[in-house]
């Protein structure tokens, strides 16, 4: 049902999709956070959530072992089971109250194989063991804004831990003007991974808006030719960043650790008013 509904963090709204018979939009503090459409799990209304569906889908056939750190209405998990039948999911969500949610009212239960574990992404993390996961999905917010405890070269490591040697890891970050903070995580990742490639919207990419990038890292090569295809070919012909512009991109900043004091970049008022 449409609503407002406390959770243990504060409160989120479900609204219905007047598109779409079987869309919902999940949203806290007025930013939209998960998009699901119960009779259709390929359908994608967000065109970052779109770009990691492209990185997805070049990976190996077959069924994934998967680890997500942040729930929201598990679209990823949706979008996997429903492309790659006998996928696993680890789901880790802080948010107890909203999983329940999330549960009751978006039909969590008819995603097949899929396990959460209620506690924190770091925490959720150590609990994983080696080596068991294909894919690794790092989609965590507090509002519109990434906890920076899980952007350090630590946290990237126990990740690393996770993932299978060919394993590919996937991040959802937000920034703006300058992309001050998108270029300390990606320094952060390469540290970590030797293959590491970034896709976004040219307008956020140039730093000319606030808005999402996201982050494919792995220990293996990437399908870069085809990535930049996909994201190319997608409605707003986003780009796939690697290589040597990455590395200008990137321009010697410095990789996170745990306890410096990096500032996690928060929207402007006007992008979700």
């Amino acid at each position: 049902m449409p609503g407002l509904y406390p959770v243990t963090f504060g409160e989120v709204e479900l609204l219905r999709d007047l598109d779409r018979q079987d869309g919902w939009v999940l949203s806290k503090d007025g930013v939209p956070q998960s998009y699901v459409d119960l009779q259709d799990p390929t359908f994608l209304e967000f065109e970052y959530v779109r770009l990691m569906a492209d990185v997805i889908d070049l990976l190996p056939e077959g069924p994934l072992s998967c680890v997500h750190v942040g729930g929201g209405a598990c679209t990823i998990p949706r979008y996997v089971s429903a492309t790659r039948a006998g996928s696993r999911h680890i789901v880790i969500e802080p948010d107890g109250l909203l999983v329940n949610l999330v549960r009751e009212q978006l039909d969590l239960r008819s995603v097949p194989k899929l396990k959460v574990i209620v506690t924190g992404g770091r925490e959720g993390a150590a609990k994983i063991w080696d080596e068991t996961a294909d894919l690794v999905v790092l989609d965590a917010f507090t509002g519109a804004t990434m906890p920076v405890e899980l952007a350090t070269a630590e946290y990237m490591g126990d990740l690393a831990r996770i993932l299978r040697p060919g394993g590919t890891l996937l991040i959802n970050l937000a920034d703006g003007k300058g992309l001050a903070f998108a270029k300390r995580l990606l320094a952060t990742v390469s540290g970590t991974f030797g293959h590491v490639a970034l896709l976004a919207e040219p307008g956020i990419l140039r730093g000319r808006r606030f808005g999402n990038l996201i982050v494919a890292a792995s220990r293996t090569e990437l399908p870069l030719e085809l990535l930049t295809r996909r994201a190319a070919g997608g409605l707003t012909q986003a780009r796939c960043m690697f290589g040597e512009a990455l590395t200008n991109f990137v321009a010697g900043a410095a990789p996170i650790k745990d306890g410096d004091a990096v500032m996690a970049p928060v929207p402007p008022p006007a992008v979700f008013g």
